[in-house]
């Protein structure tokens, strides 16, 4: 009798791309009590593995600076014994998180934090960052990371209730153009936005769907689980079946770049010495 193969639940992957630079933080979650960060560099074409945690990173409520040096990340890990506890935000350097600078949070309703380029910080310990920039709250919106990235809503979107604290009565839509191209990337959330914890390819409770937009004609993008675009115009994207991928569009969808995380097991390893300090 042949031997049955076991299925292979793909990962959740959501990526978030520096402003200023050519890199890009990717959260990787599966098996379902490992988190794995990874950098994503553009212009090299290389993607290097970093950090494993045996707990949860919640991407949509991290941050990475405008430079791709560091991260700002919400952690929840159970079995923490440090004086922080079991969900905290912490500062580290990409694609590791060892802790440069961590506080505590309230629990998992905590917003994250993101970069602030100017320096002023609103984190609850005070502390001022040895670089150049601050901490802030996330702000309470559907797809906050996007947003500062130049993404902005559709005219079509529904408008946010004023009584939905939360922004998850809606299922907003979010476009972006494409640098120097005909091109529109969009992206909306599905089914009870926020609420989506445990649904497949879900991250931080959010189903969404890419499309792309033309003069005349709409394409479902049913194969991505994350998209963007990068500083040339090229998509820049993670598949859902765990792979990340840079497509030339005008090019016939060429792929450019090619990199498998689906087969990507927990390995985890010890910080290197430059990423255990600022």
């Amino acid at each position: 009798m042949p031997q049955q193969l076991l299925a292979v639940t793909p990962p959740r992957i959501y990526c978030i791309p520096a402003t200023d630079a050519p890199i890009v933080a990717v959260f990787r979650r599966g098996p379902s009590v490992w988190s794995h960060v990874g950098r994503w560099d553009l212009d090299s074409r290389t993607y290097e593995s970093g950090a494993w945690l045996r707990g949860r990173i919640f991407p949509r409520r991290s941050d990475l600076s405008p430079d791709g040096r560091f991260l700002s990340y919400f952690a929840h890990k159970p079995t923490a014994d440090w004086e922080h506890g079991e969900a905290y935000v912490a500062v580290s350097k990409l694609p590791w998180l060892t802790a440069l600078h961590a506080f505590a949070t309230c629990g998992t309703w905590t917003r994250g934090y993101y970069f602030t380029a100017d320096g002023n910080s609103e984190s609850p310990d005070g502390a001022k960052l040895p670089i150049p920039y601050g901490l802030c709250s996330i702000p309470v919106a559907q797809f906050a990371n996007e947003r500062r990235r130049g993404w902005q809503e559709a005219p079509d979107s529904p408008p946010r209730p004023p009584d939905d604290h939360w922004d998850e009565r809606r299922n907003a839509r979010m476009r972006k153009p494409q640098p120097s191209g005909p091109l529109t990337l969009c992206v909306e959330s599905l089914g009870w936005a926020g609420g989506e914890f445990g649904a497949a390819q879900a991250v931080d409770g959010l189903r969404v769907r890419y499309s792309l937009e033309s003069s005349d004609d709409l394409t479902v993008l049913d194969d991505l689980q994350w998209a963007d675009w990068d500083a040339d115009g090229l998509l820049i994207a993670a598949t859902r079946s765990g792979r990340l991928q840079v497509r030339d569009l005008a090019s016939n969808s060429k792929l450019v770049f090619d990199q498998d995380l689906a087969a990507l097991e927990p390995n985890p390893q010890a910080a290197p010495a430059q990423a255990q300090r600022w």
